[in-house]
């Protein structure tokens, strides 16, 4: 029977997979922003479509954003998409 090792997080998954501290920290904070923001426009009852006017995008983008995929999705872009939900 194999024993398991258990490491304690260090609270940024990311650092805890490797990332230098710098990039560990841009993608914690854009997977958080990202969550935050697919949490709001799901509260919205919107469209992805009335979602996109609002957002000024494009559906597939918001189709791109509310499925997670964090990596299509710069820092900025996500801040002013927020803003343009309205979060702040």
């Amino acid at each position: 029977m194999s024993k398991l090792k258990i490491t304690t997080s260090s609270g940024n998954i990311f650092a805890d997979l490797g990332f230098d501290a710098a990039e560990a920290e841009l993608l914690r904070l854009r997977s958080a922003l990202m969550i935050e923001l697919g949490q709001h426009i799901a509260s919205m009852n919107l469209t992805q479509t009335e979602t996109a006017h609002l957002l000024k995008t494009t559906q597939a983008r918001v189709s791109r954003l509310v499925r997670g995929r964090f990596t299509d999705f710069s820092l900025d872009s996500l801040v002013t998409l927020a803003q343009r939900a309205g979060l702040h």
